[in-house]
């Protein structure tokens, strides 16, 4: 069994890295990639207990970008390539610009009679607090029901609590993976594009460079994971698949079978491999080096 998407408490996940080893091989995962957002900081504080535990650790990320306006989610894939210091040091930068998106998120959140504080959150997810984690807050103090109504009341990009942080474009998220040796893969198209949306996306995005594309993943059904798969095919997208599993904040979302019903085919990671194996850095088009 593989999983190629999952996150720890290093971002907005609640399981530590060690904790995910440890419930891998509970469930019988032999090939696992942590995928956190903006951070590799929970791949590697894995590394270790993964060999220790004969667990196969993919060094992977999760961007936030923005396309066409909206927020959109990008993995990269190393795998057995170790990020620049390029990369890392953009990084940086990335998480700087988050956490004075939480100053002011804190702040607007109390200008509206919402009581959450930056350190409240913080301790839940330190270096790399996120919308989650002032969620969490949120129903902890009582002033919503579950994770689910503090978005759609007030942390969601069209709610009222909303408050942007800076985000790279799509493609500049594309271009730093694949400078960094990496493999540039869309996640969840279903929540990108809906129906057959994304198909008349994806040559736009293929121009950016993106080199792969999510087929299997707990929010598709049997019928979607078909259709992505065919699309993988027709614009020569490597497959990526996996629980985008995150411990307790998504309640009977398990790791490596989603909901139940989730099987990553092993051929996935072989093509992803593949894939790597055949891709060289890019360097950055017209960006600082």
């Amino acid at each position: 069994m593989i999983d190629l998407h999952t996150h720890t408490n290093e971002s907005d996940g609640t399981h530590s890295p060690e904790e995910l080893i440890e419930e891998a091989v509970r469930a019988g995962i032999e090939a696992l990639a942590i995928t956190d957002h903006d951070t590799l900081a929970g791949y590697a504080a894995a590394v270790e207990p993964a060999r220790a535990a004969g667990v196969e650790l993919l060094c992977g990320i999760e961007l936030s970008t923005k396309l066409r306006g909206r927020s959109v989610h990008l993995l990269g894939y190393f795998l057995e390539r170790p990020p620049s210091g390029e990369f890392t040091e953009w990084l940086r930068e990335m998480q700087a610009s988050r956490r004075d998106r939480n100053v002011r998120l804190s702040a607007h959140l109390r200008s509206m009679g919402i009581d959450v504080r930056l350190e409240e959150a913080e301790a839940l997810g330190r270096g790399m607090t996120g919308r989650p984690h002032f969620a969490r807050i949120m129903v902890q103090k009582g002033y919503v029901a579950d994770e689910r109504q503090a978005f759609d009341d007030y942390l969601d990009e069209s709610a009222p609590g909303y408050v942007p942080r800076i985000e790279p474009q799509f493609d500049e998220g594309v271009e730093r993976i694949r400078a960094a040796g990496g493999l540039a893969v869309l996640p969840h198209p279903v929540r990108v594009a809906s129906g057959r949306r994304i198909e008349e996306l994806l040559p736009a995005l293929c121009e950016m460079g993106l080199d792969g594309l999510e087929i299997f993943h707990s929010d598709h059904s049997p019928e979607e994971a078909q259709y992505y798969l065919k699309l993988a095919r027709k614009y020569n997208l490597a497959p990526g698949g996996g629980s985008d599993f995150h411990g307790d904040l998504k309640p009977g979302l398990r790791l490596g079978v989603g909901y139940g019903d989730l099987q990553v085919p092993a051929w996935v990671l072989e093509e992803l491999r593949e894939a790597a194996r055949r891709a060289t850095p890019q360097p950055l088009r017209g960006r600082p080096r």
